[in-house]
């Protein structure tokens, strides 16, 4: 059985191992999403599709972090929302290569315009087995073979936050250049019609546009 202690060399003594470093990320693991009075993005519109809305704010910023602090205490002027991008959930390996393929990096310089959607999904859709869940994101509504000519003009990033303690399931950060606004326009609709977006019980729909600054 192993002691968990270590050979000191010298027959029936032992001596405690030395502790090892605390692991790090190498990367922010957050992203945190914060409305408030300022921020790299401005805020154009704030709309509620269905459920209860975020209070409108003039500002948004996008920040990248290894660790978030406690919740803010509610406020009408500012709100926060923090989540964690994670592997693809409901797409297989075929698709996940065709995503790689024509999916384009967020951070370009003419997408200057973007979306943060936040989505709860009822109870009854975390009821599903994973099975019952990808049949209806994927073999029902088709959601990634739909999509997929929208890309690269539209990139996306989803950041899940069910298990934070968020009042969100999931945050969807689209980036795309102010041309490409009305395929964008196009994307979401269709999403929208779709069977697993019958189990969306509250959605807010952001939209910011890229602040430059002057010279």
């Amino acid at each position: 059985m192993d002691s968990g202690l270590a050979p000191s060399g010298r027959p029936g003594m032992t001596e405690p191992l030395e502790p090892g470093p605390v692991p790090r990320f190498h990367s922010p693991m957050f992203r945190t999403f914060r409305g408030g009075q300022s921020g790299g993005w401005r805020v154009t519109s704030i709309a509620p599709v269905t459920g209860e809305p975020l209070p409108f704010v003039p500002a948004l910023s996008v920040t990248d972090s290894e660790a978030v602090s406690l919740p803010l205490v509610p406020s009408r002027n500012a709100w926060r929302l923090v989540g964690v991008a994670s592997s693809l959930r409901y797409t297989e390996r075929a698709e996940k290569e065709q995503l790689m393929a024509v999916q384009a990096g967020l951070g370009r310089v003419e997408a200057t315009s973007a979306a943060l959607i936040p989505i709860r999904k009822s109870q009854a859709w975390w009821d599903l087995t994973q099975e019952e869940r990808r049949k209806i994101f994927e073999d029902k509504s088709h959601h990634i073979a739909s999509s997929m000519r929208f890309l690269p003009a539209i990139a996306r990033q989803l950041y899940h936050c069910r298990d934070l303690g968020e009042p969100f399931d999931f945050l969807t950060w689209f980036e795309f250049a102010p041309a490409h606004a009305s395929r964008f326009e196009e994307l979401v609709g269709m999403l929208r019609r779709t069977e697993e977006w019958s189990y969306v019980e509250r959605e807010v729909d952001v939209r910011v546009v890229k602040e430059v600054l002057s010279a």
